[in-house]
């Protein structure tokens, strides 16, 4: 195992900060808009290739002439049929490229960059917007890339997707860089504990703030509670209101009430779940049914109980 090592001094809102991304692990970076821009342009500057999708494809060819231009462009030794199949191009190789979806376009920009072959990847917002065969292919992609001991950093602006796509997860701050406890880490905490299955109870009211003032809202109104710097989140639909209580403060609360603590970071209303989604490299999340179909991680050690809850088994 090798490593690679990013270090930044002080730039103007980007905190002074140390990082090794060693070839075996996928590393994502969480973080504000601002935030990102800073540390992409620090990258630049360091001549690291960020694959943004900003250096464009070939709109009037076809898919499959776009691939076959790359393939012979970066001397590919991959067959070309294999990289079609490989990224989910091949039902569509024909198609014009300025008329295929967005997931489309994506998963050729994935085959072109993975085709590059370089040993330092940087991936600005790789999985936004696109559907779940496209996320999907894109985790396969990074499992290809660790067999080839590629170094992979992932920056995102999206909790749950850098949590997802990363073998080690941080969130960047002003006054930081700090680490998300990881699925190894909840395992060696779990270990065999028994589950729990909701129950119901009387409802009760549960405070959060919005300004200076106090909403209380009723349980069932909850898609999902997620945690951010020891504090608790209280998602509906697209909106988070602010809580005082830690989330596992609530997870006792509102275990009776049909919620469950399915990440370290996430409690979801079990009532709001609408699909159990598989990735690749065993992962799952939970798709919510609400007006934006939120998605939200599953923890490996979570997926048995789950099955429980819902008689899968």
């Amino acid at each position: 195992m090798s490593e690679w090592k990013i270090q930044n001094k002080k730039h103007e809102i980007l905190p002074a900060f140390s990082l090794t991304v060693n070839d075996a692990q996928p590393t994502a970076i969480y973080s504000d808009t601002e935030l990102q821009g800073e540390l992409v342009q620090i990258l630049y500057t360091k001549e690291i290739p960020v694959f943004d999708r900003e250096d464009g494809l070939y709109e009037r060819l076809t898919v499959e002439q776009n691939i076959a231009f790359y393939h012979k462009w970066f001397n590919c030794q991959t067959p070309l049929y294999e990289i079609l199949v490989m990224f989910h191009l091949h039902h569509c190789a024909k198609a014009a490229l300025h008329k295929c979806t967005n997931s489309v376009v994506q998963r050729v920009y994935y085959a072109k960059y993975f085709m590059m072959n370089a040993d330092k990847c940087v991936f600005l917002e790789p999985v936004h917007g696109v559907d779940i065969q496209t996320m999907n292919t894109f985790i396969e992609m990074l499992q290809a890339m660790k067999e080839k001991k590629t170094f992979v950093l992932l920056l995102v602006t999206n909790m749950e997707h850098a949590i997802l796509l990363g073998d080690i997860a941080y969130k960047l701050q002003e006054h930081g860089l700090h680490a998300f406890e990881t699925d190894a880490q909840d395992e060696e905490k779990i270990g065999n504990q028994p589950s729990v299955s909701p129950q119901v109870e009387n409802l009760f009211k549960i405070p959060a703030k919005v300004g200076d003032k106090v909403i209380l809202f009723d349980p069932p109104e909850i898609d999902y509670i997620e945690s951010q710097d020891g504090k608790s989140l209280l998602v509906i639909d697209n909106e988070s209101f602010t809580m005082d209580a830690t989330l596992g403060e609530m997870e006792k609360q509102l275990q009776m009430y049909g919620f469950f603590r399915c990440h370290r970071s996430y409690i979801v209303n079990l009532q709001k779940v609408r699909e159990i989604i598989t990735w690749s490299k065993n992962t799952y999340s939970l798709r919510v049914d609400n007006k934006i179909q939120s998605t939200i991680p599953l923890s490996r050690t979570k997926i048995q109980d789950i099955q429980e809850i819902f008689n899968l088994k």
